[in-house]
């Protein structure tokens, strides 16, 4: 065979082998042997080991399997993996369609099953897999690609009209007769069985060489494309697209997926699958309801965690009883005290529970628990294991009542209970150890400061041996004191701390704000009123009534943050972090032209616009003094129409008089 005759024979032998593929794993209509399909991999292995240049990273062979991989690389989402908010009773699926038809009007709706397994986004280019990545934090991920390959339901070329770039996003699970046969291998050779599929899925795809991947058998589900050019502004008919591209999607027939433009139609599919779903292959936690038009979804938009245009419908959770044995209380890096309940372990939902959640004093007292009682448990959204109740005719005599501490069991200090809250706070926040390894955790957080090689172990370990006692001492750290510590400390761990420590300093003011730990101030206030206010010495010299004019900042946000910069060592922590170089305002280039052209204003955004994405319009409205609202209301200035703006918004606005403006009319206010 000549070198031409190789290329075409490999490029022949890889088409069939992915058509077998499909036809197993999406259609599950296999039209070859098991031993045929092996007979024409073995060829291709064969000639792609004797013509190298000529094996494709995405050739049917890297099904069982590549290289082994040391350790994965964190990349970033170019669209976040948002979380969905869940909801656990119809009333709040009906709350939440009626929500959105007062902002849009009527609109069609996609319901469709939430698979139990680990989430992942496949980006294709040119028709073939680039890169697969999981979710992480919902901003960056690990790149499992090689991992990924092996899962025989994800097309590694597509077929079809496909746009050229594009990422299709799923779940990657076990089907439960392949979790059941792994079982079974692993009895036969007197190994521990594994508790559910999927942790099991989660597991597996971090193993480090995908040859044992392959050999686990995982599946795929697609449950949404991302992309600037997709087929359709519709979900539904770009899941139906996606299907004749090669992937594995939700099938209409048997009503996986479905559409209805009311609140009726939704409620039935949540019915039929409260029954039908222990019949299923695979498992499923509930139902998964989203508005279909992309670009109403597009003028929903989004909370920092979740899509306003979707929610999660949850079923009920599985309940076990085990007996209470005792009650301990962990004390938070804000100083709220979570008691915790100890449990004889039980089996629950396929793991094994043996701590539980009690939430605060109030819950303890509601519950009336004496230790020894058998307690009711279940997995709050099948996940948190929580007390829902106590068998009460099962109580022993003299049982002891659960009594909830007056004094931090960590440092000993009286505790406190702010007005309007339910928990209690251990108010020593700079002396009570639990809190200052909290507080250094947050801070080196991927989404704060980012520094490599702190996690919670080694902050633990750095505040045992007295080399920091604040988040400011680690800019004062070196390599030697690391080296000193001994084991686990080497040339290379050390430096990279301290590398990741000095890179730190390059991370900007918002991030910074969101760092130091200003209670209730969360990654998106911290943006708000970084962008508002422009630097840390300002807003330390603000007083109420300025806090509460920036946007999101209500009193309770703006009282928590004069109480921080009223406490000498919160100061005494900003100054020092100032003196080592770190970002205490707003930098011109990444503000852009900061005015006041829009101030006093208040817009309301809708519709999808050319020159800017949604968040780029409430950006510019924000750099030039303006706010931005959600809702139009006689405080609202202006509308800023886009593309496709909902009708009820525009109802909305004319029955108050209130302006609608469109994108050039707005580029012209900011512009002049």
């Amino acid at each position: 065979m000549d070198r031409e005759q190789a290329r075409k024979r490999i490029e022949q032998l890889s088409l069939e082998l992915e058509a077998h593929n499909h036809r197993y794993y999406v259609l599950a209509a296999p039209v070859i042997s098991d031993q045929e399909f092996d007979r024409t991999l073995k060829e291709l292995e064969a000639l792609e080991r004797e013509w190298p240049e000529f094996a494709s990273a995405n050739s049917p062979t890297q099904r069982v399997g590549g290289d082994i991989t040391k350790e994965f690389a964190t990349v970033a989402h170019r669209f976040p993996m948002l979380s969905l908010s869940n909801s656990y009773s119809r009333q709040e699926v009906a709350d939440f369609v009626a929500r959105v038809e007062k902002e849009i009007g009527t609109t069609m709706y996609v319901m469709e099953l939430k698979y139990d397994g680990v989430a992942i986004s496949l980006s294709y280019k040119d028709g073939e897999l680039v890169r697969g990545v999981t979710r992480g934090d919902g901003e960056k991920g690990d790149d499992i690609t090689a991992n990924v390959r092996t899962v025989g339901a994800i097309p590694l070329k597509l077929r079809g009209d496909f746009p050229n770039e594009f990422e299709a996003r799923g779940e990657i699970l076990f089907m439960r007769a392949q979790f059941d046969k792994l079982n079974a291998e692993r009895a036969k050779q007197g190994l521990e069985l594994y508790a559910n599929p999927r942790n099991t899925a989660a597991g597996s795809l971090k193993q480090q060489d995908p040859k044992d991947v392959a050999r686990r058998g995982l599946d795929n589900f697609i449950y949404t494309l991302q992309g600037d050019r997709l087929p359709t502004r519709s979900h539904f008919e770009n899941m139906r697209a996606a299907h004749t591209w090669g992937f594995k999607t939700p099938d209409p027939e048997r009503r996986f997926i479905e559409r209805t433009d009311n609140v009726e139609g939704i409620m039935a599919f949540i019915e039929h699958w409260g029954q039908a779903r222990h019949g299923l292959e695979m498992d499923i936690d509930g139902i998964v309801i989203k508005v279909d038009d992309l670009r109403i979804q597009e003028e929903l938009g989004t909370t920092a965690k979740s899509p306003r245009w979707a929610i999660a419908y949850k079923f009920q959770a599985e309940q076990a009883v085990t007996r209470l044995n005792e009650v301990t209380y962990q004390v938070g890096r804000t100083g709220a005290i979570t008691p915790v309940a100890n449990l004889e372990p039980v089996l629950l939902a396929g793991t094994t529970v043996k701590r539980a959640s009690l939430h605060n004093a109030d819950q303890i007292a509601k519950l009336d628990l004496h230790i020894g009682d058998h307690v009711k448990v279940e997995k709050g959204g099948e996940i948190i294991p929580k007390i829902v109740g106590v068998e009460l005719d099962r109580r022993e005599a003299g049982a002891t009542h659960v009594i909830f501490p007056h004094r931090c069991p960590e440092c000993g200090t009286d505790l406190v209970r702010y007005e309007g809250e339910a928990q209690h706070y251990c108010p020593n926040e700079h002396a009570c150890p639990p809190q200052i390894v909290g507080r250094i955790e947050h801070f080196v957080g991927r989404k704060m400061m980012a520094i490599d090689g702190l996690g919670g172990g080694t902050v633990a370990e750095l505040v045992r041996e007295g080399l920091i006692h604040d988040v400011a001492d680690l800019y004062e750290l070196d390599k030697e004191q690391l080296l000193r510590l001994g084991k686990g400390w080497g040339e290379k761990s050390a430096a990279q701390l301290i590398d990741g420590i000095e890179a730190s300093k390059s991370i900007p003011f918002e991030q910074v704000l969101f760092a130091i730990g200003i209670r209730h101030v969360g990654e998106t206030v911290a943006k708000k009123i970084a962008r508002s206010v422009g630097s840390m010495d300002k807003l330390a010299r603000m007083q109420l009534l300025e806090l509460v004019g920036i946007d999101e900042v209500g009193t309770v946000i703006a009282q928590s943050i004069i109480d921080f910069f009223a406490v000498q060592g919160n100061r005494d922590i900003v100054d020092r972090l100032k003196a080592r170089g770190l970002r205490m305002e707003v930098e011109a280039s990444a503000a852009g032209p900061v005015g006041d052209k829009l101030k006093g204003l208040t817009f309301v955004v809708s519709g999808v616009f050319r020159n800017f994405s949604r968040d780029g319009v409430k950006e510019a409205i924000e750099r030039n003094g303006g706010k931005v609202s959600g809702s139009i209301s006689s405080k609202t200035s202006f509308v800023l129409a886009g593309a496709d703006m909902g009708p009820a918004k525009r109802t909305k606005a004319e029955e108050l008089k209130v302006k609608v403006i469109d994108e050039d009319e707005f580029t012209r206010m900011i512009n002049e």
